[in-house]
């Protein structure tokens, strides 16, 4: 797919790429403008603190000897190389002596700092000109002059004052290193800007670019997952970037809603098979008693067992509901700290008479101090379940029936067990179904229920951040219900 550029500027990477670039250019040339003006500053203070200098040491020439002798020394001067500018003129403004050929008009009138820089030429530098320009008319003027009469050429500044016998004085110093300073400060600015624009237009179009990649991709996928394929997934490219984390939790996200919907369709197809039979049931014993003449007691039967029948239809609506908000991960039913040593008891001393009719021994190995967070009546229940399956199929062990609920902690789990030495469940794969909604792996359905029990203490271990195993017990069969140990704060 084409990536035009008014598609990259929509994108929220291309407008913080161009928004951080122009930030960072404006406050670069903010610097660097600041940088220069300062260093120049500076540079002038030091060349008008060199010149005071100058000019005090000619104000002592001058005292000590007069004109003649602050000629000499000016001439002295003016010869050294990368000398200042001196020039000593009389008072109508004509140089007479110095290493200042011209200036621009003006410089000589006013005494004290010269408020602008000023151009000037030295001596000899006509000369040169000539010699590079031999056509030239003799009268006509050089360049350099041609340059200083159109304030071009040598910049200075300088210190002007008056001798006593009316005198002209000029002491300065040329600005050629601060304007070069500033030319090769503006230069560096620019192909610094330069490269920063360049490389910041080429990391906005490719990071644009990238981005809308992932992001089509992502649309892509998204528009299949809406097309009805929930097995579908976002693409995750593992650069651990933060399209990836969005991918990843959407993911997650899926296969939650994916999971629900399998679970949902399960529901939907259990209750219309396995629900279908005791409403069959209820249907033809009403019929059945409707039709002829009974006694009174006839019909009471009739009326008691359809009010059973309807009583375990209510439990396994209410089973159903259970489960399903269960695994959503929603529920009304508070947590607290449960002692499950004290939950066992409860259940198994409820169960130890319907044990004792059925003829199996129910054991306990209990110690305290185990506590998990959770529900006291949804582990009461799913304890109470699993204790009600072992008492019912450990009746068919060909030893003495026997049913034992232990508590221990293996490693950080705590672990309530309720092994049976019935038959047992002995293929892995009967064991994995049989958590499942309405399975019931007994074929003859001699014993009562509805197949949900497994599933409902299935679905509050998955509540509990726990986990529900089924073991084979060598004989019979053993539930294990792993609890994460609760830790006082």
């Amino acid at each position: 797919m084409a990536l035009s550029m008014p598609a990259i500027m929509k994108t929220t990477a291309a407008r913080l790429s161009a928004l951080y670039l122009l930030l960072f250019a404006i406050c670069a040339v903010l610097l660097v403008f600041y940088m220069t003006s300062l260093s120049a500053r500076m540079l002038t203070g030091q060349t008008q603190e060199t010149i005071n200098d100058e000019v005090l040491g000619l104000a002592r020439v001058y005292q000590r000897g007069g004109l003649p002798l602050l000629v000499r020394v000016v001439e002295q001067r003016s010869r050294q190389p990368g000398a200042n500018l001196y020039l000593i003129a009389d008072a109508n403004g004509q140089i007479l002596t110095g290493n200042v050929q011209s200036l621009e008009p003006g410089v000589l009138e006013a005494e004290g700092w010269t408020t602008e820089p000023f151009s000037y030429r030295r001596f000899g530098e006509g000369e040169l000109e000539r010699q590079r320009n031999p056509i030239a008319a003799p009268n006509e003027p050089s360049q350099s002059e041609v340059q200083v009469e159109g304030e071009k050429g040598h910049n200075a500044i300088a210190l002007v004052l008056r001798l006593p016998n009316q005198m002209i004085m000029l002491v300065g110093r040329d600005l050629g290193e601060p304007e070069r300073f500033r030319a090769v400060i503006r230069r560096a600015l620019t192909l610094a800007l330069g490269m920063m624009a360049l490389g910041g237009i080429l990391i906005w179009f490719f990071v644009g670019r990238a981005a809308l990649k992932r992001i089509d991709s992502v649309s892509q996928a998204s528009r299949r997952i809406m097309g009805g394929d929930l097995s579908g997934r976002l693409p995750v490219t593992g650069a651990g970037d933060e399209f990836d984390r969005l991918s990843e939790n959407l993911n997650s996200m899926l296969a939650r809603i994916a999971t629900l919907n399998e679970g949902l369709k399960q529901v939907s197809d259990n209750i219309a098979h396995d629900l279908k039979t005791p409403l069959t049931r209820l249907r033809n014993r009403a019929e059945a008693t409707l039709s002829g003449k009974h006694s009174p007691a006839d019909y009471r039967q009739a009326l008691e067992a359809t009010i059973a029948e309807s009583d375990q239809l209510i439990k396994t609506f209410n089973a159903i509901l259970m489960i399903s908000r269960l695994e959503a991960g929603y529920s009304s039913e508070s947590t607290s700290r449960v002692d499950l040593a004290a939950s066992v008891r409860d259940v198994v001393e409820l169960y130890e008479p319907v044990a004792e009719d059925a003829g199996v021994t129910l054991e306990t190995s209990v110690q305290d101090g185990f506590a998990v967070e959770g529900n006291r009546e949804l582990i009461g229940q799913a304890l109470s379940n699993i204790v009600d399956n072992a008492i019912k199929y450990s009746t068919d062990s060909t030893a003495k029936p026997t049913v034992r609920v232990a508590l221990d902690r293996v490693g950080s789990e705590i672990r309530l067990s309720v092994t049976d030495n019935g038959q047992g469940i002995p293929d892995d794969a009967d064991r994995a179904r049989a958590t499942e909604r309405f399975v019931r792996l007994e074929k003859s359905r001699s014993q009562p229920g509805s197949g949900l029990g497994l599933s409902l203490a299935k679905a509050i271990m998955t509540f509990h951040n726990g986990r529900l195993d089924l073991l084979a017990g060598n004989p019979g069969l053993s539930v294990v219900m792993s609890f994460p140990e609760r830790k006082d704060r």
